[in-house]
């Protein structure tokens, strides 16, 4: 692996709102009036061929490719690397297209990271898919943290980013006007917080009806403003040190520091304690997803279902069958293992906020009380024959039928463990 990139840009566009090619043709004049030096590494803003022309997405998605050919010629002719997103098609079915920030080079993408939070104010939810567990993106520079705009607002993706060995982080975004100052204390934050460079590039000028904040910048890693641009067209550049880094991480490297803070136990409550951690959820408008089952013998297909209840919402309730349930359910020999050992070992896993356990056959009572946004249970269960379906739709709830991606019983497992004579 080389040391970091030499150097850095940015090129802050005033983004024309679905004018692609007066878009594409802006930076390419952009970059032949820069005219940067062999291996930078320049940044555009979020959506900066199209905007967020909403009506139009699905046809500037299939413009994608051609774009991205365009920004390959541009990386060959300068020997540089360019980031920045664009639409990203889902190809399967009718699902919105990702908002991607893509890394381009000379050979063309070399890597990528898809928008995790979509920002729900501007109605960006309603028109594109969230990313998946964010990745670094691997560069022949090292691996390269991603954020498209919103995502600087949660700070546990640049601390995933730099234990990961990133120590670039880069942010291709449309920040309004009216919350400049947020932009700056956070692109700041995120720079001392993880000992990392920040590469920030924003648009500038009015996109639709949006006064963008312009101010793209480029930090070091003690929170110091290496370039910064004004509010309209402009570019930045910076020189990238590999020792202002490693000098900030010789005195203390706080990136390199992740003690083990707690005991999942904790997530085991009680019906009154669970209803004040969820009241405390719900003033601040957190989705609350529920979800249930006895969980014998935890195995793989578990952990995906549960993984995918997860994603329905921000906070994931499991009911757990109580063994006295589970023995009316399956019969004298079940549970195998006691509801507190199934209980502990469910609360180990990150996507499970809270469990509680209920002795009752279904959790019907329990949904009623507690009226999740979002129901979850297995797609082989009919819509009108899941437990508690009818009180949260009632409620301006939803239901969710997750496909079981993996064809694995707990009944097969303890079949095979007896087949076996262990």
């Amino acid at each position: 692996m080389k040391d970091l990139f030499p150097r850095a840009a940015c090129l802050q566009m005033e983004i024309e709102q679905g004018n692609v090619a007066a878009n594409l043709k802006q930076l390419q004049q952009a970059v032949a009036d820069m005219q940067p030096l062999p291996e930078t590494l320049l940044v555009l803003p979020e959506l900066w061929a199209s905007g967020f022309d909403y009506p139009r997405i699905s046809e500037h998605s299939r413009q994608t490719p051609a774009l991205l050919t365009a920004l390959e010629e541009i990386a060959a002719q300068y020997h540089i690397w360019i980031a920045g997103s664009l639409l990203e098609p889902r190809g399967e079915g009718k699902k919105p297209p990702w908002n991607t920030l893509y890394l381009t080079g000379p050979e063309g993408v070399q890597s990528r990271y898809r928008k995790q939070h979509l920002f729900s104010f501007w109605h960006e939810d309603e028109y594109l898919s969230p990313g998946t567990v964010p990745a670094p993106m691997e560069s022949e520079f090292g691996p390269l943290g991603g954020l498209v705009c919103y995502d600087l607002r949660f700070p546990e993706i640049s601390r995933a980013y730099s234990f990961a060995g990133c120590r670039i982080i880069l942010v291709s975004a449309q920040w309004p006007m009216i919350r400049l100052d947020h932009w700056q204390v956070l692109l700041r934050a995120r720079a001392v917080e993880n000992q990392v460079w920040i590469v920030a590039c924003n648009g500038g000028g009015n996109c639709a009806d949006i006064e963008l904040a312009g101010h793209s910048m480029i930090i070091d890693p003690l929170g110091r403003i290496s370039a910064e641009a004004g509010e309209g067209r402009s570019s930045i550049q910076a020189e990238l040190s590999e020792e202002a880094l490693h000098q900030v991480r010789s005195r203390f490297c706080s990136v390199a520091e992740r003690p083990w803070a707690g005991s999942d136990q904790d997530k085991i409550l009680s019906l009154e304690q669970l209803q004040q951690q969820l009241s405390r959820k719900r003033s601040q408008g957190s989705r609350i997803v529920f979800t249930n089952g006895c969980f014998d013998l935890l195995h793989a297909g578990h952990v995906s279902y549960l993984e995918q209840a997860r994603s329905c919402g921000d906070c994931l309730v499991l009911g757990l069958n109580s063994d006295q349930s589970v023995r009316r359910l399956k019969g004298v020999t079940r549970p195998v293992n006691s509801e507190r050992d199934r209980a502990r070992v469910l609360a180990a896993l990150g996507c499970i906020d809270y469990i509680i356990i209920f002795d009752e056959d279904t959790p019907h009572d329990l949904i009623s009380i507690l009226l999740p946004d979002v129901l979850v249970k297995g797609a082989d269960w009919p819509e009108d024959q899941i437990v508690g379906a009818a009180e949260v739709q009632t409620a301006g709830g939803r239901v969710e039928r997750i496909v079981l991606t993996h064809d694995t019983s707990t009944t097969e497992v303890i079949q095979r463990v007896l087949s076996s004579g262990a």
